[in-house]
């Protein structure tokens, strides 16, 4: 499914230039002409980024920002803004409202496209590695403590009667916490268990 870039601009040239090029790029466009209806759009369509003009009626580009940052679903949201006003004070505006982007007008559309291509690329690896923690805090929070000693001791190559005299637990109790491991972690075997652990840092 192709990415969902929000285009807010009051100009209509501006917007079907920025529209038709990206659309060619493969993105699905969905335009506003104001921050007030750019924000309805945000809310209704969830889009994957945000371009956005600053200086337009109703709401401008930096009231749009701040909005959209409020709303905790839309924190990681890649917003770039666009504006023919270059001071230095307006983008430090734009940087504290939140945008990660301050392109100045007149812009060429390729840079456009290519400032897109980063700021999504850099949103999947944060959201991934945002999703991973998560699974990650979720899955030690599942584990008990005996469950937790068992996988550290795992991970040194210890065997069940080791592990067993370690944690004064007969075998076959040692047995049915790695097998409780296997099943929670969706491993088929101890190697792939110890990897797992490895991988997601659930031990020391």
């Amino acid at each position: 499914m192709p990415c969902k870039i929000l285009v807010v601009d009051d100009d209509l040239g501006t917007r079907l230039s920025i529209t038709d090029y990206l659309e060619l790029s493969g993105y699905k466009v969905i335009t506003a002409n104001d921050g007030q209806e750019g924000l309805l759009m945000v809310n209704k369509h969830h889009p994957d980024l945000i371009v956005t003009d600053i200086i337009m009626p109703q709401m401008n580009g930096y009231e749009l920002v701040r909005r959209v940052r409020q709303q905790s679903q839309f924190r990681l949201l890649p917003v770039i803004l666009l504006t023919a006003r270059t001071q230095t004070q307006e983008r430090i505006l734009g940087y504290q409202s939140g945008c990660d982007l301050y392109l100045p007008k007149p812009f060429e559309l390729e840079e456009l496209a290519a400032a897109i291509d980063n700021l999504l690329e850099r949103s999947r690896i944060i959201q991934s590695e945002y999703h991973s923690n998560n699974e990650r805090t979720k899955l030690l929070e599942s584990l008990t403590k005996r469950e937790q000693e068992v996988l550290e001791l795992l991970t040194h190559g210890l065997s069940n009667a080791e592990i067993g005299d370690r944690l004064y637990l007969s075998p076959r109790t040692v047995e049915k916490y790695v097998s409780s491991l296997l099943r929670k972690t969706d491993s088929s075997n101890r190697a792939e268990l110890v990897r797992f652990a490895m991988e997601h840092h659930l031990v020391e």
